[in-house]
C-alpha cells in the first residue's frame, strides 16, 4: 500500500484550520475544500455565487498543480453552498472549468461555511 503525502500549495490561500491543502494517496489527490479567498489579498470574494465558484476553482487549480496534476483530471467534485437556489449561477461558472467530460459531482446546501463564504468546493483528482 502506498503512503499518503500531504501537499502544501504555494499561491493558494492558507488553510483556515488544521488541515492540508491536499493529500496524495495512490493515484489520487484528495483536495480539501476551498472557499473563495483571493490569495493575493487574503480576503473573501464577496460578490455573487458565480464569482465565488470561479475563485474556489482557481484555488483548486493551484492545489492540483502543487500535487502534480490538473483539475481537468478531477473524478469527483463536491460543491457546498449556503443557498441551493444559486445553483444556476454556480452551474454556469462551474461549466466554464468543466465543459467537456465533466467529473462526477454533488452539490449540497449547508447552514454555513468558513468565513461566511457562500460556496466551498472540494475535489478528488487523478494523479497517475
Amino acid at each position: 500500500m502506498s503512503e499518503r503525502t500531504t501537499v502544501t500549495a504555494e499561491g493558494a490561500p492558507e488553510a483556515v484550520g488544521p488541515y492540508s491543502h491536499a493529500v496524495a494517496h495512490g493515484d489520487l489527490l484528495y483536495c480539501s475544500g476551498q472557499v473563495p479567498i483571493d490569495p493575493e489579498t487574503g480576503k473573501l470574494v464577496e460578490s455573487g455565487p458565480g464569482d465565488q465558484t470561479r475563485r474556489c476553482l482557481e484555488n483548486l487549480k493551484v492545489v492540483c498543480a502543487a500535487g502534480g496534476t490538473s483539475l481537468d483530471r478531477a473524478v469527483m467534485v463536491t460543491v457546498f453552498t449556503t443557498d441551493l437556489s444559486a445553483g444556476p449561477e454556480i452551474n454556469e461558472a462551474y461549466g466554464e472549468s468543466f465543459d467537456a467530460e465533466p467529473p462526477a459531482r454533488a452539490m449540497v446546501e449547508v447552514a454555513g461555511l468558513p468565513l461566511g463564504a457562500g460556496v466551498e468546493i472540494a475535489a478528488v483528482v487523478a494523479t497517475g
